[in-house]
């Protein structure tokens, strides 16, 4: 018996080390561009122009990569400046339409209900590249090309369907039953979705924000055509500018500062909600 216990032991000491070290391996798969990038930041400008091995600075720690971005166009703080200010209007705006809109189509019935709710979730179809030429028309129109309200309104649009979808999903998995005993108590609509309903559907508000602000904040393609005026340019466009580099010349430190310093807010947001994204995300998939 004593036997047949150890071996049993044995081989459950076997099946976790080699599940730990299987998962320690991926881990380092994706850990290691990371600290690839960063280890690269910090070499002087002529030692990340070599040959990338080894990683680490030779000639030791150096900000001068970090101190070049502020000779791209008008400098790193400024683009970053229109990043986050792009980013968290995004952000926030999507985040109250579609609150409002998960709430109402999930709770209230209104004629053509369902059509809507299918003419909404079938824009995400609609490639966004096909469509940047009557954006840029309707924005010239407006007086908005040009601007960061013009380039929030943009990304809001792209951004609501998922986010009415998923607002509405996790509206559907919260039970009726604590809205009637709400209205028992008083509660307006109003007072019950912020004080009621608010908290219970907070993942799926999680999940709305993180796909929003990671969207917004790498978005390329439109802030490139839809603005002129380079001291309104995010910093996907000025990494694109220190990428391609001057004379044929690339300051590799400098790309790899710009990548750490986009990377930052997305691994800070992503770690600090964390916790409600997979809830997020499941919600409303069981009835």
């Amino acid at each position: 018996m004593s036997n047949r216990k150890s071996a049993t032991a044995r081989r459950r000491l076997f099946a976790a080390t080699r599940y730990h070290t299987i998962g320690l391996f991926i881990s380092l798969l994706f850990v290691a561009p990371i600290a690839w990038s960063a280890l690269v930041s910090f070499k002087p400008s002529a030692e990340a122009a070599r040959p990338p091995l080894p990683p680490w600075p030779v000639e030791g720690f150096s900000t001068q990569s970090y101190e070049n971005l502020q000779k791209y166009g008008v400098g790193i703080w400024t683009y970053a400046g229109n990043s986050l200010t792009v980013a968290a209007a995004t952000v926030a705006v999507t985040v109250v339409i579609s609150l409002l809109a998960g709430y109402g189509f999930s709770r209230f019935k209104f004629p053509l209900k369902n059509v809507l709710f299918v003419l909404i979730i079938s824009t995400v179809m609609i490639p966004f590249q096909s469509i940047l030429t009557p954006l840029f028309l309707i924005l010239t129109k407006l007086g908005l090309q040009n601007t960061l309200p013009g380039i929030v309104l943009i990304y809001v649009t792209l951004h609501l369907p998922f986010s009415i979808f998923m607002m509405r999903n996790a509206f559907d998995a919260v039970p009726k039953e604590i809205e009637d005993a709400a209205r028992v108590d008083g509660a307006s609509v109003f007072l019950m979705l912020r004080r009621v309903m608010l908290p219970l559907v907070l993942p799926g508000v999680a999940t709305v924000a993180i796909f929003a602000f990671l969207a917004s904040w790498n978005e390329f393609l439109a802030a490139l055509i839809l603005l002129t005026d380079q001291k309104k340019y995010t910093l996907p466009v000025m990494m694109a500018a220190v990428r391609s580099g001057q004379f044929g010349t690339i300051d590799w430190g400098a790309v790899q500062s710009g990548v750490m310093l986009m990377m930052a807010p997305c691994l800070a947001l992503f770690l600090l909600l964390q916790r409600y994204y997979i809830r997020g995300l499941t919600a409303g998939a069981v009835k």
